[in-house]
Parts: C-alpha cells; structure tokens; sequence
C-alpha cells in the first residue's frame, strides 16, 4: 500500500478504500463527497465545544470565559430550572380555595398517608378543610378510586411537610414541574449535542402555559409527565451507553480509526444495563400513577429495541435484527415489562397491607376497597374462600385484579358529558382549554377596582401558550420529514414520545377527556419546536449571512412565546382583573 493512498483515507473508512467510480468521475467537474463521519464518531457522537466568544465579550478573562463555557453544560440547565421553579412557586397557595379536580387528589391524598388506601369524606369536606380552625372529616370506611396510587403519594408527601392545605397539597406538583425543566434541559443536550438546544427545550416547557398550570394543581397528570420524561431520559444515556461499548470494542485500522466489524456487531453482550432497569421502574411509577403510563411503556419499549437494532448495524452486523433477537431483546423485555409490573404491584403496598379487621355484622373494616373481594362470599355462594397453601398470597392478587377490572369498566365506559371536555383533534391547537378556577369579584372587592364599571374576572385556565403550541404543529412537519426522509433518528424518537402520550386518546373519542392530558408529552414537543429552531440557525458551514437571517428569525420567534406567556400569566395564575382584559385574552370563543 503506498503512502499516499494512506494518507487520502478517509476517517471511517479501511485504509485503501477507494470512493465508488461515479463519484470519481463527478469529480472531475468540481463534485466534492460529503465527508462521513467515522464509525466510532456515528455510535457515539461528540458534544460540540462550548464557545467562549459571548463570555469574553461580556467582559470575561479568556480563562474565566472558559471555566464558565466548560461548566455550561450544568450551569444553563440549572438557571433555566432556577426560573421556572420562582415562577412555578410564586404564590403557589393561591388562589387559596380547591380549584377543580383537586377536590379528589388532594384529599385521597392525605387519605392514603393516613391509612394506606382512599377513605370517605362527606360532602361538606372542602369547607371544613378550608375553614379556621381546621377540621378534617376523614373516616377510614374504605372509598372506590378510579387511579391507582402512585400519584397520590406523591402529591401527599407535600401535604406531610405543610399539611393540608392548598401549597402542601400543590408542593410536590411544583417541585416535579420545576425538576422536569432541569431533566429536559439535559435531556436535550445529550439529544442534540447542544447545550444550547437542550436548554432551549427546557425554557420553552418553562414558559408554556399548560406545563405551568398543571405544575400548580395537584392533578396526576404531570406526576405522569414527569416519570415519562425521566424514563425517557434514563433509555437515552442507556442508548448512549451501550453504542459507546460497542465502539470501543471495535478493531482499528493502520490509521487508528476503528472500522465495522460483523463479528463484533453481531456477538457482542452489552452486559449490565442499570439505566434500561431504571427506565423500567420509572414507567412503572407512570403506570402506577395513571394507566396511559401503558401505553408509552409499549411505544419506550420497542423504541430502544430499534436503537439497538440501529447501534449494531452501524457497528457493523449483516443481520442487525437477528443479532438483536439473540442477543438484546429478552434483557430489554425483562428490563421494562417485568419490572413495571413489579412496580406497579409495590406501588399498591399500603392497600396490601391494610388488610383490617373482620366484623361479623359489618364486614371488612379498616381495609382498602375490594381489599377482601376474594375471600368474601358471592352472591351465587361461589367465591375463592380461605384456606388453600398461597392464599394468604394469591387472595390479595386476585382481589386486586378485581378491582382493576372493575376500574377498567369505568373508565372505557365514562361518557357522561361535561362542559370542558374536548376532542384530541383539537388539542394541538388549544382550542378548548379547561377551567380549573373562575370567580368574578364586585368592584372594591380581591383586587377588583372600586371604580370597576362591572364586576372583574378571576380564573386559573389549564392553556398552552398558543403561540408555542402552533409553532409545534409545524415542528411535527419538520419532524416527520426529518425521520421519514432523513432518517433521522432524534426526530423519530421525539415523534415517538409524542405518540405514546397522545394518539392512544384517539381510541376514546367518545369518552369524557380533556386537554389537559396532553401534558404528558408537552417536552417532546418542545424538544421538537428546539429542533426546528435549531434547523433554521443554519447547518455547520453556512454562510454568515444565512446565519444571521437563521438567528434573527429564531430569536423573534422566541421571544414572542416568552411574550405570549407573559400575557396570558394572569390566566395562569388566577389574578384579578378587569372584564375588559379577560375577553381580550379570549382569543377563540371555545375558551370561554
């Protein structure tokens, strides 16, 4: 081999590979091949070097600029949470009252730390709860629930620390809301190999609306998000992981660039994979929080199958899937599907083991509802009984099942109409927000002006920022061409959490469901809209002038979302204001 042919090889490619004859003869009139990145470079791509250009400019010493670039990678996840957590936090007790759903959660809540499972509250509890002194009516009769616990843990935790009220019940809500930003601001960097990007992302979830509301309610709905967005996040440093096992035991060639090797793709055991197991927990906890969790342990669980598909065959397998067959998919199995189900069923520990007492003339007290079903006699005289050698194990799983039997029933057969229920045709658009709060103060009275003309307007709206959600309709453009046509595998895995938290709704379109549910996969449409923007800043190489119509137009983007968030802030935080200014924030008349 001579020295030249060395010297002209390509990285990524075996010493002495020629390029194919066409481009050879392209070549001759000015054609240039696009260099390809080397195969070590393609499972595990580098992070790009944070600049220290802004830094020095604002004054910095080039060495302080490059401390400050080297800790960006923390440090800008860490302030965009630092804003979104004041935001999130500031008074996050008011309005001071049980603002729609939270007149279930917030009391199964404290409910479930008291006894392990869901008591009765009579119908004048919010009141009495509400009312100085304090009292909590709360009796230990066991109450049906339609959501298992997870959630309401979670929620109840506050509620420990502050009691019960309206910022310890919220507490927890916010902490997670606030930590998502964080998790997503990382996530989005290892996504895109931008801090940059990855912090956009976060920001944008920072200031969108719905994020903000739901983060300030003690729903479900964004425990979910948050245990889907951390699930998320432990299969991307799983992907990253295992591709950077796969790399290095790749052979090199005479010029130190590792080639493909079939032998290696195809036999290699990844070995040990804590972070899928955690990913598997997580969607767990999703599950155990609200049964949509299902769903997107489905979606999670064939996307990192794919990935695995995808790091193989770059490494070099002939038959990426066969050897994914032998070698990944049943530890990818039993890393999610076995151990969710495991998670799910602990999640159920306090209604385990509050297993009562029996009274003869009252029956099971003291005990979660259907906590007995099994050893209950039957209307029909049938029923498991007591006695066998597991029933002190089996009776408990079958009682269980029942009552998850009895949930499902419930839930695919909800259809009783309610004034803010909506399509999930029209969640994209926001058409028909939720409201959660609504008083309408006389002049003089909770800020209302004493020289009022008509009595003011007062409401909590669960709302995307509109203009952050229809910039993400067309980021799911991009996105589906990015991965139909590009192949790109970044826009298929954000499709994929998409998917997951919002095309199951279409099954049940004629049930009772709302918007609001659509901020389980609020991140991935951030993440999307981040990519979009990153596109129009302009590919490695542009011109200064491309990039320069890229950052004007991105950055005006921007920031009319963050002015559009900040308009509609006294919607999402139920500050007073005059009627005139809440019907001009009623853009469509389905908000009203």
């Amino acid at each position: 081999m001579s020295s030249d042919t060395a010297t002209h090889a390509q990285p990524g490619k075996a010493t002495g590979q020629q390029p194919p004859a066409w481009q050879r003869r392209l070549r001759r009139f000015g054609y240039a091949g696009q260099t390809r990145p080397g195969v070590r470079e393609r499972l595990v791509p580098p992070y790009a070097e944070p600049g220290t250009r802004l830094w020095e400019i604002l004054g910095a010493t080039p060495s302080a600029a490059a401390r400050i670039a080297r800790w960006s990678g923390w440090g800008g996840p860490l302030l965009v949470a630092l804003c979104a957590g004041l935001t999130r936090f500031w008074h996050l007790g008011s309005p001071d009252n049980v603002i729609f759903d939270e007149t279930y959660y917030a009391k199964d809540a404290w409910s479930i730390w008291e006894y392990g499972y869901e008591g009765t509250w009579p119908k004048s509890a919010n009141d009495r709860i509400l009312d100085a002194p304090q009292h909590i009516p709360l009796s230990d009769a066991a109450s049906y629930v339609v959501h298992p616990p997870v959630g309401k843990w979670v929620v109840g935790l506050g509620e420990q620390f502050f009691g019960l009220h309206p910022f310890g019940w919220r507490f927890m809500v916010a902490v997670l809301g606030t930590l998502s930003v964080l998790m997503l601001c990382r996530i989005g960097r290892r996504l895109f190999r931008s801090t940059f990007l990855g912090c956009l992302a976060g920001a944008l979830m920072a200031v969108d609306g719905l994020h903000y509301v739901m983060s300030r309610t003690a729903l479900l709905d964004l425990v979910v998000m948050f245990f889907v967005l951390a699930a998320f996040g432990c299969l991307l440093v799983d992907r990253d992981r295992a591709r950077a096992r796969l790399a290095a035991a790749l052979p090199a060639g005479e010029d130190g660039a590792a080639r493909p090797d079939p032998a290696v793709a195809r036999g290699l055991k990844l070995g040990a994979r804590p972070w899928r197991l955690a990913a598997g927990v997580l969607l767990g906890l999703a599950i155990g929080t609200k049964w949509n969790g299902l769903y997107v342990l489905a979606a999670f669980g064939l996307m990192t199958v794919l990935w695995d598909v995808g790091s193989r065959r770059t490494a070099g397998a002939l038959r990426p899937y066969r050897a994914v067959l032998r070698r990944d998919l049943g530890w990818a199995f039993i890393s999610l599907v076995p151990v969710a189900i495991l998670t799910y069923i602990a999640s159920w520990s306090g209604w385990f083991t509050a297993s009562g007492s029996h009274d003869q003339g009252r029956g099971w007290r003291h005990s979660g509802y259907f906590r007995h079903w099994a050893e209950s006699p039957k209307p029909d005289g049938g029923g498991y009984g007591t006695g066998g050698t597991f029933d002190w194990l089996l009776n408990p799983l079958r009682s269980l099942w029942h009552y998850e039997s009895e949930v499902y029933q419930f839930h695919v057969n909800l259809h009783s109409p309610h004034v803010y229920q909506s399509n999930p045709w029209s969640w994209l658009v926001q058409s028909r927000p939720v409201s959660y709060f609504y008083e309408s103060p006389r002049a003089g009275q909770e800020g209302c002006p004493k020289d009022a003309a008509e009595k003011c307007a007062r409401e909590v709206l669960a709302l995307g920022t509109p203009l952050l959600w229809w910039t993400a309709c067309f980021a799911l453009l991009y996105l589906l061409f990015r991965w139909a046509l590009r192949r790109d595998w970044r826009a298929g895995a954000i499709l994929c959490g998409i998917t997951a938290g919002y095309l199951p709704w279409f099954l049940y379109q004629d049930r009772t469901i709302f918007s609001f549910y659509a901020v389980v996969f609020v991140p991935f449409l951030c993440l999307g809209v981040a990519m979009m923007i990153g596109a129009l800043l302009g590919p490695p190489g542009a011109s200064e002038t491309r990039r320069v119509i890229g950052a004007v137009g991105s950055g005006a983007l921007v920031l009319l979302i963050i002015w559009n968030f900040i308009y509609f802030f006294p919607l999402y935080t139920g500050q007073t204001m005059p009627m005139d200014s809440w019907r001009a924030r009623m853009w469509l008349d389905t908000w009203i």
